[in-house]
């Protein structure tokens, strides 16, 4: 279910001439059984609302005077959301005859041709004060006050986003809300100007209008009803933007390592935080606990929890980093089968999270896997898949992919991995048009885009991300390396076998190999080239050769340098440790 709210405004949408008739709220009614939200926005004061309208508790919240008070109807509470304007604003209007005039508990509304002289009392006043059109109607608010500030303060209180809400309105004063929410709508009886900004115009006035919306939402939750505006746009193809849709896309980021992959989906994720879609990444390596805007769960030492993922989630403003150091590799997959069909059901009841991202994705969804509680990707909202190799993926999640994005210098390779695994023919790969000039400099990388149920795939020019974040950096200091990616100190008659599975291993492991072990690896220069080769880091791997050309430094001296090159580089989980064998005891690194 994509929608899980419909807002709603109240004169001229759902009611006629400020009645609703019956065949509209058993419409209502009917939405309402279904699980949905519903909650009324509207300009009126809320005891003029309440004389009007007998079935307020339809509503699980009502959002009055355009924004400037909330009710929940069944509680028979309400609260102030902003400060009214000062009594001598009032006073001076009616001072100079403004007739009607209305106050209540944060909005004064009065009717045109008065706004002039409410908009010069503001003036000569020097009020910060901001003036609403609602047709006829003239509603004075505190700045940022409006349908939509009070939407957000309803579907925050429900746990809702806007992007799993619909609105439904006529008027001047509903564009910020209908703007605000995932899909538009527009009464048949609405402006122009509301019908040309909607997503969808009914073909009903009125009430009836809400009725049909209501039906349709029922049917097939608006499936016909494209919205394009909210679609996520991460590059260029030539001149022409590329993007995809927010919802039900599920996304294979594959190539391989070193390739970009990292860039193509810190892209990806970066559109979505902006664009306001809550997302969870299921992070095996740590590469996202750092990353801006997002609360991480779990570190090196301690395995996240499962229950306090799910309750930071029912907050659609946090985004959530699952941390898998601390759960040993063999367990990954198990922790990840317990996850997710529980976020799927969270999704299921709130609407978001909005996306879920898996690195690693490989790891935790192998081809071995026999249960995916997944059957599309709307269940979930949106799917990310970052692997390095399509066809170690289980089909089970291979089947749900519909757009492949493939870095790398030979992207067609990776495209025909994952045509292959699934069993479709691989697509044509199309050059890009080159970029304009004035592109070029903010270009990332070439990568390609095949959605795969057409035969060509484009190539496509990603565009960076603006947030930082350091590459893999809690993954190489405090992770878990794969075997082959290992460091292992062995010595010179390969006596030993010892392996440093991360950085912070690696200073330890040094500290305590005899010194004929660490000069034979020292000298062929083993350590620069695992950290060049292995933790791909140039810039540690050039400083650490520097040290390992030195002849005169003792063995003591290049371990005390090359850990301190490490700690420099790296956020190390407990400060590693340097062994000072002149005191024979352990100090802490400078």
């Amino acid at each position: 279910m994509r929608y899980h709210v419909l807002a709603c405004d109240y004169d001229e949408t759902l009611a006629t001439g400020g009645r609703v008739d019956d065949a509209t709220v058993h419409a209502l009614e009917r939405l309402s059984r279904s699980g949905r939200r519903l909650v009324m926005v509207t300009g009126r004061r809320l005891d003029d609302l309440l004389g009007v309208f007998g079935h307020v508790d339809l509503f699980d919240l009502v959002v009055a005077e355009n924004g400037g008070v909330l009710y929940d109807p069944r509680q028979r509470e309400h609260w102030r959301l902003a400060e009214k304007p000062p009594a001598e604003f009032t006073a001076r209007l009616r001072s100079h005859g403004v007739d009607p005039l209305a106050a209540g508990e944060v909005i004064v509304a009065t009717r045109r041709p008065h706004d002039r002289t409410v908009l010069d009392s503001i003036r000569e006043l020097g009020l910060e004060l901001q003036v609403i059109y609602n047709k006829g109607a003239v509603m004075v608010l505190p700045p940022g006050v409006n349908k939509a500030s009070g939407l957000a303060a309803a579907l925050h209180r429900l746990e809702r986003s806007p992007h799993s809400a619909v609105a439904v309105g006529d008027a001047e004063n509903d564009h910020a809300m209908l703007h605000t929410c995932e899909c538009a709508v527009a009464v048949a009886n609405a402006l122009e100007s509301v019908k040309k900004t909607s997503d969808l115009a009914l073909e009903r006035p009125n009430g009836r209008g809400v009725a049909e919306l209501a039906d349709r939402i029922l049917a097939d939750d608006l499936a016909d009803v494209s919205v394009t505006r909210h679609d996520l746009h991460f590059g260029t193809a030539g001149s022409t933007p590329s993007a995809i849709a927010p919802y039900g896309t599920a996304v294979a980021v594959a190539g391989p390592s070193g390739s970009g992959k990292s860039t193509a989906a810190t892209a990806l994720l970066e559109r979505l935080g902006e664009s306001g879609y809550q997302y969870c990444v299921i992070d095996p390596e740590g590469d996202y606990a750092d990353f801006e805007g997002v609360t991480a769960f779990g570190d090196a030492t301690r395995a996240p929890s499962i229950d306090e993922v799910l309750a930071a989630l029912r907050d659609p403003d946090t985004n959530v980093a699952v941390t898998m150091l601390a759960v040993p590799l063999r367990d990954r997959p198990a922790f990840f089968a317990g996850l997710l069909p529980r976020l799927v059901g969270l999704h299921a009841e709130l609407g978001h999270p909005a996306w879920l991202v898996v690195d690693e994705a490989h790891h935790l969804m192998p081809v071995e896997l026999a249960q995916l509680p997944l059957r599309v990707p709307a269940d979930i909202g949106g799917l990310m898949l970052v692997t390095v190799h399509p066809e170690t993926l289980s089909p089970l999640a291979l089947e749900l992919v519909n757009t492949v994005v493939a870095v790398g210098d030979r992207p067609e390779d990776t495209l025909g991995a994952f045509a292959s695994a699934t069993g479709r023919p691989p697509p044509r790969l199309a050059a890009a048009p080159a970029a304009p000039e004035e592109q070029r400099e903010s270009i990332v990388s070439d990568t390609a885009v095949w959605r795969v149920d057409r035969a060509e795939a484009h190539r496509v020019r990603l565009a960076p991300g603006e947030a930082h974040r350091t590459r893999h950096r809690r993954k190489y200091a405090a992770g878990t390396l794969s075997p082959d990616k290992s460091f292992y100190f062995v010595g010179p008659q390969e006596r030993l076998r010892l392996r440093a599975r991360n950085l912070h291993a690696f200073v330890e492991l040094a500290e305590g190999v005899d010194d004929d072990t660490w000069t034979h690896h020292l000298r062929r220069h083993d350590y620069s080239r695992w950290l060049h080769d292995s933790v791909r880091d140039d810039e540690l791997a050039e400083s650490v050769r520097q040290v390992e050309q030195d002849a005169d430094l003792t063995p003591a001296d290049s371990r005390r340098a090359i850990a301190r090159l490490v700690d420099e580089h790296y956020t190390l989980p407990a400060e590693p440790t340097s062994y000072d064998p002149d005191r024979g005891r352990e100090t802490r690194t400078p």
